[in-house]
């Protein structure tokens, strides 16, 4: 993993960063404030009535700005697939949530891909319905690992799905993990993504404690 990492720190509000290369930059924010704060910074783009959900996408865009300053939210475009975009593409870009997480990726160069998600039952519960036999096989070595690699499986290919961006994807058909390897919290993950062209593709995911934490980056 190459890049300069940068954990929270007592005097950050960021709960993980990492500067994926010279242009391409990832953080993750833990949402401990009210909406005032992110209000005084960016605006709500949207009329969201849940206020949780309010929070989620505030932190999201607080993100957009923090990482580019110049990025230029009141361009933002929501896709028929609800995907978020900038038309001219000055950067590619995209946002996860989950709980009191926001999670995003930007580059201005490179197509890209976030997501985060707890580590749950219900996941693993489901889990036959975004993995093959195959790969069920590849990842679960044994079962004291199924929940943790379920969510690996299931964050990775919404990843995929988010740099994908164009809808109409079948998570078991079209998006096949193919291997991985670990480094204590860090994998490495080799897929196929099979949609279009049948892309090989690589992902990398992150753990912290319950959370998971996968991206992509391709192209120039």
């Amino acid at each position: 993993m190459r890049g300069k990492i940068i954990q929270k720190i007592a005097s950050m509000p960021i709960f993980f960063q990492h500067d994926i290369d010279q242009n391409t930059r990832l953080a993750v924010w833990k949402i401990e404030e009210d909406e005032n704060f992110f209000l005084k910074h960016v605006p709500l783009q949207r009329d969201i009535t849940h206020p949780h959900k309010r929070l989620q996408h505030l932190a999201g865009r607080y993100l957009l700005k923090y990482l580019f300053p110049d990025f230029p939210l009141s361009l933002i475009r929501i896709a028929d697939t609800r995907k978020p975009f900038l038309e001219d593409e000055v950067y590619h870009f995209s946002i996860s949530h989950c709980q009191d997480f926001a999670a995003v990726i930007v580059s201005p160069t490179k197509r890209v891909g976030v997501d985060v998600e707890m580590v749950s039952e219900k996941i693993g519960r489901i889990q036959h319905k975004f993995l093959s036999d195959d790969e069920r096989r590849l990842l679960f070595t044994d079962e004291s690992v199924m929940l943790k690699h379920a969510t690996l499986a299931w964050s990775c290919k919404e990843a995929m799905f988010k740099w994908y961006g164009k809808g109409e994807v079948d998570f078991r058909k079209h998006m096949v993990i193919t291997a991985f390897q670990s480094n204590n919290a860090h994998y490495e993950i080799s897929a196929a993504f099979l949609k279009e062209s049948g892309l090989l593709l690589d992902l990398q995911t992150k753990f912290f404690d319950g959370l998971c934490l996968s991206w992509m980056v391709t192209g120039e």
